[in-house]
């Protein structure tokens, strides 16, 4: 999988916070068990952002297993759950580590995820009847003001890079949610969705220089023909701290 800094995570929380489907939150919480503990599984955990954010909001008691390939993201979460470091490419494939769920949930994965790991995981979680609960992932959709000339290539060009394998296969990218939500209906699934978007004002100047500066790197990286790099960086360059960018998450 694409690797993240711990800072970058902890930049990017409070605007996912925001951003989150507070009615998908309830709808969930609403069918979980309350006559006994919750066994949760939460894949790609980083620090733990996930948990922080729907642990006050499920019902109690609640047992969490957080599972990441990064051992130093997971170092980061709270000791108050159990952590397994694991590379997500074998966890989906483990059907003990699904086992006796009553919830698997994730945050900003499944458009760096394959078709075969989207098939994997709509098994796993079938065969443990767990409920679901997948947040903020990227559709492709971007959103700018002002407009630059170069957004729409800017914009084409890094959905070709979400494409690319990111460790879990060739990703789905932008059509992430579409094709798990057409998996999980196929698997009996009643399935819901709803907006979780971006909307990055000027309070959120670093967040948004650091992740255009991602964009213009995965724009220009992802090319085989000259690009001008300085008109692909240039949002990076001149994001001025009245500017406002919307970068849209897919529904939940």
């Amino acid at each position: 999988m694409s690797d993240f800094t711990a800072d970058w995570l902890d930049l990017r929380e409070p605007v996912d916070s925001a951003s989150r489907s507070t009615r998908l939150t309830r709808d969930v919480a609403a069918i979980l068990p309350r006559y006994r503990a919750i066994d949760i599984l939460d894949l790609g955990a980083g620090t733990g952002a996930n948990v922080r954010y729907l642990a006050g909001k499920l019902p109690l008691p609640q047992r969490w297993m957080l599972v990441d390939r990064d051992e130093r993201l997971l170092s980061r979460a709270s000791k108050a759950w159990a952590s397994r470091c694991l590379d997500l490419q074998h966890a989906v494939l483990d059907a003990s580590l699904f086992s006796g769920r009553a919830l698997v949930t994730a945050s900003a994965l499944l458009d760096l995820a394959s078709e075969a790991w989207l098939q994997a995981l709509v098994a796993r979680c079938r065969e443990a009847g767990a409920a679901v609960l997948f947040a903020l992932t990227y559709d492709g959709r971007m959103d700018f003001a002002p407009a630059e000339l170069e957004d729409e290539a800017m914009c084409e060009l890094v959905n070709q890079h979400q494409r690319t394998d990111k460790g879990l296969g060739p990703a789905e990218g932008p059509a992430a949610v579409a094709r798990a939500s057409e998996l999980f209906t196929a698997a009996g699934y009643y399935v819901e969705r709803e907006a979780s978007d971006w909307e990055l004002t000027p309070e959120s100047h670093e967040l948004q220089r650091q992740l255009i500066a991602g964009w213009a790197d995965a724009a220009v990286a992802h090319t085989r023909v000259p690009v001008n790099t300085a008109a692909a960086n240039s949002r990076c360059i001149n994001v001025p701290p009245s500017g406002t960018r919307a970068y849209p998450a897919s529904p939940e």
